[in-house]
């Protein structure tokens, strides 16, 4: 087993909602194998409550959590990056920056949580159930047994997840 910490980036476009509960889901499922960030091609300057909600119920530390660009993570001072993901369709289709170290990428699309209607029961029940859903995709990466696999079987393995529908039951 590698003691190696892996480093993942999770793009969206506003950083608000789907990259933000991915990051906590990565830095809580990983158990100290990751180490998780979220940034937006264009953020929208605030976290969204509800999914501030959900990074909170499962004990991840919320108070350094903010909406933020991912030219942060371009300069050639920010952390290396093992993986890259995008989980918006946006995001996947914009121009990325360069990311140094050529991480493996793969799109993990979700819907936008943050553009639900209604009161905020029915917001929370979106939010519940995108929350789920990325949840089953960062549990199936994370169970990988990355130390074991090349980078083409990494990239294979993390397309495939993407490809693969977020959760069975989507109602529960």
């Amino acid at each position: 087993m590698s003691d190696k910490t892996y480093s993942v980036l999770i793009l969206c476009t506003g950083n608000s909602a789907r990259s933000i509960m991915a990051e906590a889901l990565f830095n809580v499922l990983g158990k100290g194998r990751f180490r998780a960030y979220s940034a937006g091609s264009h953020p929208s300057g605030a976290v969204n409550p509800f999914a501030i909600e959900k990074c909170v119920a499962l004990g991840y530390d919320t108070a350094a959590m903010r909406s933020k660009s991912w030219d942060e993570f371009a300069t050639p001072d920010a952390p290396q990056m093992d993986f890259v993901i995008t989980v918006c369709d946006q995001a996947a289709g914009e121009v990325c920056p360069i990311w140094p170290g050529k991480p493996v990428t793969a799109h993990w699309g979700f819907e936008d949580p943050a553009a639900a209607q209604g009161t905020d029961d029915e917001k929370r029940k979106v939010f519940d159930k995108v929350y789920r859903q990325i949840m089953n995709r960062v549990s199936q990466f994370v169970n990988l047994p990355l130390h074991m696999l090349d980078h083409n079987a990494i990239q294979r393995e993390m397309r495939a997840i993407g490809e693969r529908p977020a959760e069975e039951h989507d109602e529960r």
